[in-house]
């Protein structure tokens, strides 16, 4: 769903407030095919800085709000240029804190080569349950840096925690920039007295940290929702960075969620997990797992709701819709904003025995550089389809295989139909030329189990990379009552 009229160069995307104007520049190699002209003349105009995202929410009992970040109680946050970055005036360094010691919980790459603040983190929530702060710079990922990397985060943070008033242990850290440089830690340190001053609990503050985290992101990605949680109302917001090499697990992202809901700290930590693998997990671009990638999530409790101390109680489902919608919404705009996108293309799974079985295929389709390079030739190729169903080792009746591109249906109970194809790739071109969405749809005929696989495709003379996202829709939360929840993964192209 989204919130405000489209922007004139993408008539079918709605934007929030534009600000600045997103241009098509020169294309060559591997260059992206915008630019952003935009100046931060003064840190008040850091969440000016890029545009936003557009907002991806299904339908359902929840509303979206503004405050990213800020929208639940108890939390404030700041975006600041502290002279970081290699170049130019782009904020640098964010900031979300918490007025209580909010329950944490973290989820990060799998990469053994993980960045000092990955190390750092972990350390902390194996030995912590809460947290106080979130410190976050782009432009040096301070990974492969060693001990002195590490050490450098914590001089970092024990500055910070005082500043702040509280302990080391209460502080976590995300990095993003490149790989081998150690974080420009003076300037850091000289930063921080400003970056606390600048603490606010409004939506200038969510959106200017939103802004500081990103690289080669486009635009900022932050969103927040406001619902029920055991007759209670409580608020979930979060940002994030992210637009290339993504790649499970997680993708190349950064992500800080917060909630005001009050809950215990093992259900906490599940559910957190539980959104992320429903989400930032099913992400990617080009297969490459980065060195940094860090979710943080926070619990402030202040909303009042009933504490959640089981995962089976009423209100631990609410509450995980709503962190599953605000962690997808994300993984949504990250795809969105991929690096080279065009359109986005929904690859939805049916009839598998489950939630895997169905992610399994419908990853295999979103990363199959064959349907990838068809999609962008307009060229309605179902076999390449059904190969990459095939191959993804997930076995099912042939004779059950069922194939629609939009509304139209390209093979049935395993055979292909007679279609018009100038429709089928009318179909596509219209997508790419106006920034739409592709429908693939699967069906093995076993179950009615949904997942949607989405891909984000990546062209620069002829080299495609794929982005697999996770999102609820309202046609698959009729399922949940009685099937479970179910996953709709997106896909986005961009020549």
């Amino acid at each position: 769903m989204y919130t405000c009229s489209p922007h004139n160069l993408y008539p079918s995307v709605k934007f929030h407030d534009l600000r600045v104007v997103k241009t098509r520049s020169s294309f060559a190699s591997f260059r992206r095919d915008y630019r952003i002209f935009a100046v931060a003349k003064s840190v008040n105009e850091a969440s000016n800085y890029i545009p936003a995202a557009p907002i991806f929410l299904p339908e359902g009992p929840w509303n979206q709000i503004p405050g990213g970040v800020t929208a639940a109680k108890g939390f404030n946050a700041t975006g600041m240029y502290g002279g970081l970055r290699a170049k130019g005036e782009k904020p640098d360094l964010a900031l979300v804190t918490c007025d209580v010691d909010a329950i944490s919980a973290g989820a990060f790459t799998t990469n053994v080569v993980a960045a000092a603040p990955v190390l750092y983190c972990k350390n902390v929530l194996s030995n912590s349950e809460t947290a106080r702060a979130v410190l976050i710079n782009a432009g040096q990922a301070n990974a492969a840096t060693g001990d002195t990397g590490y050490q450098d985060v914590l001089e970092c943070v024990d500055k910070l925690s005082m500043l702040l008033k509280t302990t080391p242990q209460e502080v976590l850290v995300e990095s993003t920039g490149v790989i081998g440089q150690r974080i420009k830690k003076d300037a850091l340190l000289n930063s921080l007295p400003k970056l606390v001053n600048l603490l606010s609990s409004s939506t200038e503050g969510a959106d200017s940290a939103a802004v500081a985290i990103t690289t080669t992101d486009l635009v900022k990605k932050s969103v927040a929702i406001e619902s029920q949680v055991g007759g209670r109302t409580i608020r979930v917001g979060g940002m994030a960075k992210g637009s290339g090499m993504i790649h499970p697990n997680m993708a190349t992202m950064l992500g800080v969620v917060t909630t005001d809901a009050l809950v215990n700290s093992d259900v906490w930590r599940k559910m957190v997990q539980v959104a992320v693998n429903r989400s930032f997990n099913q992400i990617t671009v080009d297969g490459d797992t980065s060195t940094n990638d860090t979710v943080i999530a926070l619990a402030s409790g202040l909303s009042e709701s009933t504490l959640i101390s089981s995962l089976k109680c009423q209100e631990a489902i609410e509450l995980q819709a709503c962190l599953d919608v605000v962690m997808q919404g994300l993984a949504k705009s990250i795809a969105w904003d991929g690096e080279g996108a065009t359109c986005l293309v929904e690859v939805t799974v049916t009839g598998a025995d489950g939630e895997d079985e169905a992610a399994k295929i419908a990853r295999s389709v979103a990363s199959s550089s064959l349907v990838k390079a068809a999609v962008y030739g307009r060229d309605p190729n179902w076999g390449r389809i059904a190969a990459a169903a095939g191959y993804a080792g997930i076995p099912f009746p042939q004779n059950k295989l069922h194939i629609r591109l939009g509304d139209i249906v390209l093979m049935h109970n395993g055979q292909p139909l007679q279609f018009d194809r100038d429709a089928a790739s009318g179909y596509l071109r219209n997508a790419g030329d106006t920034h739409g969405t592709v429908g693939i749809y699967i069906s093995i005929g076993k179950r009615l189990d949904i997942n949607r696989a989405c891909i984000d495709l990546l062209f620069a003379l002829h080299i495609a990379d794929s982005d697999l996202y996770s999102i609820l829709s309202t046609s698959v939360e009729i399922f949940m009552i009685s099937e479970g929840i179910r996953l709709v993964n997106l896909v986005m192209l961009r020549d």
